[in-house]
């Protein structure tokens, strides 16, 4: 991958000017995990060229550590993390380091077929050169404060309701040092509150073409941890850090634009109820149709089958509807004055333990598959009540099926989905599958107890 020479030798200059020491390459693998390895500042021109050295390994460990015996993918072979210099940041929890997120390159400088940055990449190109659409998107990420004590356990932060001024006071010093660090990284903060669980924070930025929100997610969840741990915190984002409050979610907020610049939202339609057009209609087709598969990408952990489940707010059915928080795919309503602008779709069955290239890329394959087939969800998928409340008799006369309570189940069904498994290519399948059904194996056999504090701090 050639880079613009006036964007590496802008990152030279601010490294310099700015005392940099250290500058972090970070990817993330297919347990979700947030990895990388640093260069000094003396050697960055070089390492930005020629990347740094990756054993192949790495996209066969699992969350625990534990690396899968996969054919092609262990001891021997080596790629390069090479840096976007796009995604430059000189961080302010840390100063004297910066980070650039990377692709994995092979050794000839193409693009390694496990490369999760790689396979978004793909996709966007393929929604554009196929349908010419441009996609917006925006992870919504919900995480909770904790303290850990000497015992290794986690405590809330506070008490605080859903909404409460409570939270806001109490976490004033640690959320404003957040927000600076968030504008010191060019990122757009929308909306800031407390949530319904003890300690649980739900903080929104604006939305991005598809690459660049999923690398926003990267920057969002390392720069959440870090200014929390300054604090004497610990950030969780598992989608069930404890067994007896509300479950961390990470929803997609997306939408599909015309040309580059993003000139026409295709998903407006005036004269919709919902100002929904028939192209994002057919976008939610797609997606509620390999929904039951797709959940293996946006919800990959054991711990995510704690929280997906019915009355959580969390989305356990395959049905849609205008603001509704039970569906798996909202409509959301639009802003006053902004109608055109604002008309997204919410996925809700996502959550932070995904890899963001992987979920997204895969929501975007099931969505395009809905428009090349022209998959109207229809009158029967469409939910204005919570679908728990619905008799189950009439939900299956309705096609709406509840989503798999377990990642094994998940796995089973991305497995069967040729769309999404076409989508991946064949080896960044089979390697993804081979990771996350070992995690399910592993923590099977441990407790309970395990899980969760496993999970906690992870990702």
């Amino acid at each position: 991958m050639s880079l613009p020479v006036d964007i590496k030798n802008d990152v030279l200059r601010l490294t310099k000017e700015g005392g940099i020491k250290q500058i972090r390459f970070l990817y993330c693998d297919n347990g979700g995990i947030i990895r990388g390895k640093s260069c000094g500042w003396q050697s960055l021109s070089d390492r930005m060229h020629g990347g740094i050295g990756l054993t192949v390994a790495m996209q066969a460990m699992n969350a625990l550590d534990e690396l899968q015996m996969i054919e092609g993918v262990g001891a021997v072979g080596e790629v390069r993390l090479t840096p976007d210099p796009r995604t430059f940041k000189i961080l302010p929890y840390s100063p004297r380091a910066a980070q650039m997120l990377c692709d994995m390159l092979t050794l000839d400088g193409m693009p390694w077929e496990l490369c999760p940055r790689s396979f978004l990449r793909r996709i966007v190109e393929q929604g554009r050169s196929e349908f010419g659409l441009t996609i917006l998107a925006a992870f919504e990420p919900e995480w909770s404060l904790a303290r850990r004590g000497l015992d290794g356990s986690y405590t809330a932060i506070d008490d605080s309701l859903c909404f409460s001024t409570i939270g806001m006071t109490t976490q004033a010093a640690m959320i404003d040092e957040l927000l600076g660090a968030f504008e010191a990284q060019n990122l757009k903060v929308e909306l800031y509150h407390p949530e319904l669980g003890h300690g649980q924070q739900e903080l929104s930025i604006s939305p991005a073409r598809a690459l660049e929100a999923a690398d926003n997610q990267i920057i969002y969840r390392e720069t959440v941890r870090a200014v929390a741990w300054n604090h004497g915190l610990f950030a969780s984002f598992a989608p069930k850090p404890f067994i007896n409050q509300a479950g961390n979610g990470n929803h997609v907020h997306l939408s599909a634009w015309t040309g580059d610049q993003g000139d026409q939202n295709l998903f407006y339609d005036p004269s919709d109820p919902y100002s929904l057009s028939q192209t994002g209609y057919y976008f939610i087709g797609g997606i509620l149709e390999h929904l039951a598969a797709l959940v293996a990408l946006t919800c990959p952990s054991v711990n995510s089958y704690r929280r997906l489940q019915p009355k959580t707010w969390s989305s356990a059915y395959t049905c849609y509807g205008p603001d509704n928080r039970e569906a798996a795919v909202r409509i959301a309503s639009t802003l006053k004055g902004k109608e055109s602008s604002s008309i997204n779709l919410e996925i809700k069955a996502s959550d932070n333990s995904n890899n963001p290239y992987l979920a997204l890329g895969g929501i975007i394959a099931a969505g395009l598959d809905g428009v090349r087939r022209k998959l109207h969800p229809g009158e029967k998928l469409k939910v204005i009540v919570d679908p728990a409340t619905i008799p189950e008799e009439e939900r299956l006369e309705r096609g709406i099926k509840a989503l798999p309570s377990s990642l094994g189940q998940a796995l089973d069904n991305l497995e069967k989905d040729e769309i999404l498994l076409d989508a991946l290519g064949g080896k960044l399948a089979k390697t993804y599958i081979a990771v996350r059904r070992s995690e399910e194996k592993s923590y099977a056999a441990r407790t309970t107890d395990y899980e969760l504090n496993s999970h906690f701090y992870k990702y």
